[in-house]
């Protein structure tokens, strides 16, 4: 189960590199999230949009050697930097593809196996450890990844298993839906504005750090608008995992009223995240794939939304 001490290879993401002098200057003009709080020991979630507030990809973003790195699902890498190349080419910046340069663990109830290897991790999320190469995030709470060169990977491998049993990925995207954190997949990619996927509850949205490619529609929606959709748990009694971007129905709505988001196995049962509009989760008649599907069960998030607290940030 998700709330068992172990670890897992993140093989779902591949991380985007951009490096240079002029690195975070040119990110801040182009993500969502503020670069000036990141630091050797600060991480954070972030998201890149399009001019209408679309959500290209989002991701978690560190800071590392001459610039940052950040880690999305892999297939969006590729139309991710070819996005971003057209607007760094005034820029003393370079941007490529490191997934081949490293591997990444996800360690849940494992902090003891992180202090093993000379990493004390914080409880904070967002918090940043590093030691001899090695790089350890909180991601929420008792979860957290490590992040190592690949060529060290094996050998960091072999210490963990030593301490942890060895998980799946299921095991930790359980974890992950368990905590309310959204992903921009490839079925979804410039499907959700970020508050629909509740990043600026989860810190990957700030509203004090000027403008952004997108941050006239973010923005508006925080602050003017009234937010039709957004991002719930759900549980579903049915054994075939849904596919992100699989719709959503309610017998009251004439046409599909939301999106799977992801989704894991939790024994007998799927646990997912969902876009849904608000009225039809509220009323709770919601249905996978179809009218006639699989009757979904609305859960509990970890956090509330708060817009004064999330405009501070």
């Amino acid at each position: 189960m998700a709330d068992s001490a172990f670890f897992c290879t993140l093989s779902h993401e591949g991380v985007l590199a951009v490096r240079g002098a002029d690195a975070g200057k040119f990110l801040q003009g182009q993500l969502t999230c503020n670069l000036n709080y990141l630091s050797d020991t600060q991480a954070s979630l972030g998201a890149r949009c399009t001019q209408k507030g679309r959500m290209q990809s989002s991701f978690r973003i560190l800071l590392q050697g001459d610039g940052v790195l950040m880690a999305m699902a892999t297939e969006l890498l590729e139309p991710q930097l070819a996005d971003l190349k057209k607007y760094a080419v005034f820029s003393k910046s370079k941007l490529t593809d490191e997934s081949a340069a490293w591997v990444r663990f996800g360690v849940e109830h494992g902090d003891a196996a992180l202090l093993s290897l000379g990493l004390e991790l914080p409880t904070d999320t967002g918090s940043v450890a590093r030691n001899d190469g090695l790089i350890a995030i909180r991601v929420s709470p008792d979860r957290a990844e490590l992040w190592t060169a690949a060529d060290q990977a094996e050998a960091i491998k072999g210490k963990l298993s030593a301490l942890l049993a060895e998980g799946d990925l299921n095991q930790w995207l359980l974890g992950q839906i368990r905590a309310g954190i959204g992903q921009v997949m490839p079925s979804t990619r410039e499907l959700f504005i970020p508050q629909m996927l509740n990043l600026q509850a989860v810190g990957g949205v700030s509203f004090k750090k000027g403008c952004y490619t997108g941050q006239e529609i973010v923005a508006r929606m925080q602050y003017l608008g009234k937010l039709k959709r957004r991002l719930y748990r759900l549980s579903l009694d049915t054994s075939e995992l849904p596919e992100p971007g699989t719709p959503l129905f309610s017998p009251t709505h004439g046409s599909a009223i939301g999106e799977v988001v992801i989704a894991a196995r939790a024994g007998q049962e799927i646990e997912l995240l969902a876009v849904l509009q608000a009225e039809a989760a509220e009323g709770g008649d919601v249905h996978l794939g179809a009218l006639e599907g699989p009757a979904l069960h609305l859960l509990d998030l970890p956090y509330e939304l708060d817009r004064d607290r999330e405009i501070q940030r």
